[in-house]
């Protein structure tokens, strides 16, 4: 095949004959990472712009050069961009292409630069807007969860450990348990942005260069904070894109946490949910069915997270310094978890809006009489009785209520240590009223939350459109 029909490779001059077929398909990475190709115009704009700003190119050349990664943009982005055989990457693709366009100037684009840098460049600037898009998602579900929970602040459901009743909270609480969650995700994911807005570009292949080239004018001009200050680890670096993927693992975990309990309040067991038709499916076969099928991908999506995690640190663990090939499976599992985690916090964001709950199913479960224990027995602490002689005289009076069938409330109204005022506390709807200290699941402090979390909301609203500009 001629060089007019699939160019050469950027390595052509070192060897006698082209690759082979097999070393092409495997090495080719062109088929995923042509996603990148808006960062790698950019990133080529300002290598560019830099050559000029030290001599290296002259001002006609760069004007050339910039000219025709214009057309090259315009044609990625209308779709009608030409790929040939010998585009292994974006990279080589959109250098022959401006190369084809600008003639002996387009020649000039790859002075002082490696593939090395341009792709850790590029990985950058993808990852930096990417992962900000992502803390816009989480910041959308907290949004809903804030708006839901502040919409009735009276409804209240039983609170569980070990999936067992434990004690009643309002709903309004255990919606803000999953927002202030969300929150440490959107902190992490800005501190990763921060960590990672360092430009790589100028460190070349592993060692810089002896041309006169400005990685501090390159970095201004793509907006990085700074640019890199060791060669070596600029371009064997990927820490970020493994802090991204945990970044996004935890938040998984988080969202699949959210589905798994939608889950079951959705089941006619718990019947606490009614998800709205258009975020819920049928059954092939069962005519009656409505299935949460976003609460269990969300819940199911975490373990390809997980997985693309452990994929990378696999491929990170055993390698010397600076580049190898290896780094060039850093981008599939990251382009991977971005696009799955945005899609679960979508869905689950419209499941939330528009289901519609049942308070009288959740009161009816917060109301079980042995939720009251512990009321009984921070009653009887509040009468002077040692904590675990309270648990223990409560405990036993559960158990009688259990195996006799006797009403907690009538075994402590009629208890020497308890009586009338301490079996009040077993009424309905009274035990959710006792929690008050700070944080607690009760209405006395739920407002006081609602602010905060607001308030919350609003600063991490504010750092992002502080990171976006």
């Amino acid at each position: 095949m001629s060089d007019e029909t699939t160019g050469k490779t950027l390595w052509h001059g070192r060897f006698a004959s082209g690759p082979a077929d097999a070393l092409m398909r495997f090495n080719a990475s062109l088929s995923f990472d042509q996603r990148l190709w808006p960062d790698d115009i950019a990133g080529s704009r300002a290598h560019v712009r830099g050559l000029a700003a030290v001599g290296l190119i002259t001002d006609a050349e760069r004007d050339a050069v910039l000219a025709a990664l214009d057309v090259t943009a315009m044609e990625l982005a209308a779709g009608t961009f030409q790929f040939v055989q010998s585009d292994e990457d974006i990279h080589t693709a959109v250098e022959r292409r401006v190369t084809e366009i600008a003639g002996p100037a387009g020649a000039k684009l790859h002075t002082a630069r490696s593939r090395n840098d341009q792709v850790a460049t590029d990985l950058r600037l993808w990852a930096r807007r990417e992962l900000v898009a992502v803390a816009e998602g989480v910041l959308a579900l907290q949004d809903v969860l804030v708006d839901r929970a502040a919409a009735d602040t009276s409804i209240y459901l039983p609170g569980y450990t070990h999936l067992q009743r434990a004690q009643p909270v309002l709903l309004a609480h255990h919606l803000l348990a999953h927002g202030w969650a969300l929150a440490r995700d959107v902190d992490r994911l800005l501190a990763t942005v921060e960590r990672l807005d360092v430009s790589p570009l100028g460190a070349g292949a592993l060692a810089g260069t002896s041309l006169p080239i400005d990685p501090e004018f390159t970095a201004a001009q793509l907006g990085f904070s700074r640019p890199f200050d060791n060669s070596l680890d600029a371009v064997s670096d990927r820490d970020y894109v493994a802090e991204a993927l945990f970044d996004i693992a935890l938040l998984g975990i988080h969202l699949s946490r959210i589905g798994e309990e939608w889950v079951l309040w959705t089941s006619e067991e718990f019947g606490f949910a009614k998800l709205d038709d258009g975020y819920s499916t049928g059954s092939s076969m069962l005519p009656q069915k409505k299935n949460a099928d976003i609460a269990e991908l969300a819940r199911g999506k975490a373990g390809r997270l997980i997985g693309n995690l452990v994929a990378l640190l696999t491929v990170l663990k055993g390698l010397p310094l600076a580049y190898n090939k290896d780094l060039q499976e850093d981008k599939e599992p990251l382009f991977d978890s971005v696009e799955h985690v945005s899609l679960a916090l979508t869905a689950l964001t419209g499941m939330i809006a528009t289901a519609t709950f049942v308070p009288e199913r959740m009161a009816a479960a917060a109301d079980s009489e042995t939720t009251a224990a512990t009321d009984l027995a921070e009653w009887l602490v509040r009468a002077g009785t040692p904590f675990r002689e309270a648990h223990a005289i409560v405990g036993a009076l559960v158990r009688d209520h259990l195996a006799s069938g006797t009403s907690l409330r009538e075994l402590a109204a009629g208890h020497e240590r308890l009586g009338p005022d301490a079996a009040a506390l077993v009424r309905p709807g009274v035990g959710v009223q006792q929690r008050s200290s700070r944080g607690a699941a009760g209405p006395a402090v739920i407002e006081r939350q609602l602010t905060d979390f607001r308030n919350r909301l609003a600063v991490d609203r504010d750092r992002l459109v502080h990171r976006s500009a």
